[in-house]
């Protein structure tokens, strides 16, 4: 007989499962694990590490040429302007393609369009060494640029794809710490090798080293796994250009970053021939290492989070623009320690300028950020195809002075540029500030 039916007590155990009419409510299912790359994690390390390689890479192949241009004008028989165009046609070339490199890294994923440009770009580079004309050269070096595009049009995307938001500005930091020792170290080295062997054995060492990195690149990035294809349709890639091209912000962004680098490509492509001449007259070996001055830029860039804090955006964009300015004043005097101390300030305050702006680009764009960068990138790399070649045409009729009134009315730009902004977010806030009747 049941218990029920007695009367009887029914004594329930906590482990014991009381039976139920009712279905029994479905567990919630467990929240999908985030498999994105952090610190520490596996695959991290690998992925830091290939992208800082890529970095290396790339920039020590874009301004291979920059420290070698009194040597290849004497090779050549050309003067300061045409020799710069061995820089201003890389610079150029990626400037051109970075745009469509952005939309096939869309469809054809990150990986790929990295692992394709670097392998292009270094073939080429080996060519590099055998240019037999100046013209020859300066081709090679503009299909050099072109396929070194996919890589600053795809490393952000994968990087914002494949690791957790918290680690992205450490994993962001690493692959430009990449670019600053790719583009000082591609410097330094190749006015050593000149110095020795030439020109030519110099940028061939660059080609072979860059061979390296793009191997262990390969090797070591781990494959997408959070890669979503896209489609390449024009129409939404012309809309997200045109949306980014009407913003007001974005277009002063972009022409404050093309005008910072319009100093820098100038001044940097010329000082080797400020150098060689009388007073200085440097070897070529001490020549590439003043490019070591780099390393005061990655200092000031990652100050720039900092210095925007204190100042406010076009604060710090104010102040960026007086030391460039203030530096470009004191390379003037023919002092070996004062033009040194000149490059420094040039240097720092370029790097900051351009961490600010580019900074500010991703944060104004609220669509389409691979597209906003990617004209901010397009619009830094034809402010260097420009610095280069007007810096050293400046050179060629007036001397180092010339070039510092090249740089002086860039930075007259950028100061215009940012009290524009200043009027713009002053007059905005009195509209704001008027009730509305």
């Amino acid at each position: 007989m049941s218990p029920a039916s007695t009367g009887a007590s029914i004594s329930v155990d906590a482990r014991t499962p009381v039976p139920s009419s009712e279905t029994p409510a479905a567990a919630p299912a467990p929240a999908p694990a985030d498999s994105r790359l952090t610190p520490g994690g596996p695959g991290y390390r690998r992925m830091s590490f290939a992208l800082f390689l890529a970095g290396v890479a790339t920039f020590a192949l874009l301004y291979s040429t920059q420290a070698l241009l009194p040597l290849i004008s004497d090779d050549f028989g050309v003067a300061a302007g045409e020799a710069s165009w061995t820089v201003a046609a890389a610079t150029g070339g990626l400037a051109l393609f970075v745009l469509p490199m952005s939309a096939l890294s869309e469809r054809f994923g990150r990986r790929t369009v990295m692992t394709a440009s670097l392998m292009v770009a270094v073939g080429v580079g080996l060519l590099v060494p055998f240019a037999p004309s100046i013209g020859a050269l300066v081709a090679l070096r503009a299909v050099q640029g072109a396929a070194l595009a996919g890589l600053p049009a795809s490393a952000t995307a994968y990087l914002a794809e494949e690791v957790r938001p918290k680690a992205l500005v450490t994993a962001i930091g690493l692959f430009v710490a990449g670019n600053s020792v790719g583009g000082m170290s591609g410097r330094v080295i190749t006015g050593w090798v000149a110095q020795e062997w030439g020109w030519r054995i110099a940028v061939g060492v660059i080609g072979l080293v860059a061979v390296g990195c793009a191997v262990a690149f390969r090797l070591l990035l781990p494959a997408p796994r959070h890669f979503e294809a896209g489609s390449l349709r024009p129409r939404v890639l012309a809309r997200a250009v045109r949306d980014h091209l009407s913003s007001p912000l974005l277009r002063r962004l972009y022409a404050i970053g093309a005008l910072f680098m319009t100093v820098f490509g100038g001044v940097y492509t010329v000082i080797g021939y400020r150098l060689t001449e009388a007073p200085f007259s440097l070897p070529q070996g001490i020549i590439g290492s003043i490019f070591l001055v780099y390393l005061v830029g990655t200092v000031s860039a990652s100050s720039a989070g900092r210095l925007v804090g204190r100042l406010g955006r076009r604060g710090a964009l104010y102040a960026a623009g007086g030391t460039t300015a203030a530096g470009l004043l004191l390379s003037l005097v023919p002092s070996l320690p004062l033009v040194l101390l000149g490059l420094v300030l040039i240097t720092a305050g370029f790097f900051a300028g351009h961490a600010v702006a580019s900074s500010a680009v991703g944060k104004t764009a609220t669509h389409g950020r691979a597209q906003a960068t990617a004209l901010y990138q397009s619009s830094y790399y034809i402010g260097s195809s420009v610095g280069s070649t007007v810096g050293a045409l400046a050179f060629h009729s007036g001397g180092w002075a010339g070039t510092v009134g090249v740089g002086l009315l860039a930075v007259t730009g950028v100061v215009a540029i940012t009290a524009l902004g200043t009027l713009a977010a002053r007059t905005a806030a009195r509209r704001e500030a008027v009730p509305a009747h």
